[in-house]
């Protein structure tokens, strides 16, 4: 059974990225660089939104002695899903956010009174 949950806010991200050139294949490392995920957290979700057929993947071959190597670019239920979204959900949240849960912010104030 195939849950379909809500993408997380990484997935929206990475989607919005390959959205500003939708016809563009992209390379992992380059959609990590700009969506400052590491590769542990981005490949996963790479293979998710293909799963959901948001993306697609190929492969490239490599130069001489170098393994093949993975493209992504939005399909156009991918631009569809995209679309779709909130306002909210679509705008570009890039600026790095504190990731301090509620209990280890006040943990962590009540420290310096």
């Amino acid at each position: 059974m195939r849950r379909n949950r809500p993408l997380s806010t990484q997935a929206i991200s990475v989607l919005r990225a390959l959205a500003a050139d939708p016809s563009r294949w992209r390379y992992g490392y380059d959609l990590a660089t700009e969506v400052h995920l590491k590769s542990g957290s981005l490949y996963p979700i790479l293979v998710r939104l293909a799963d959901r057929s948001l993306l697609e993947a190929t492969w490239e071959p490599g130069p001489e002695g170098r393994p093949p190597r993975h493209l992504y670019r939005l399909t156009g239920a991918g631009r569809e899903y995209l679309a779709g979204l909130p306002a909210a959900a679509r705008a570009d949240r890039s600026a790095p956010r504190p990731n301090l849960r509620l209990s280890e912010a006040s943990c962590h104030c009540s420290a310096f009174s």
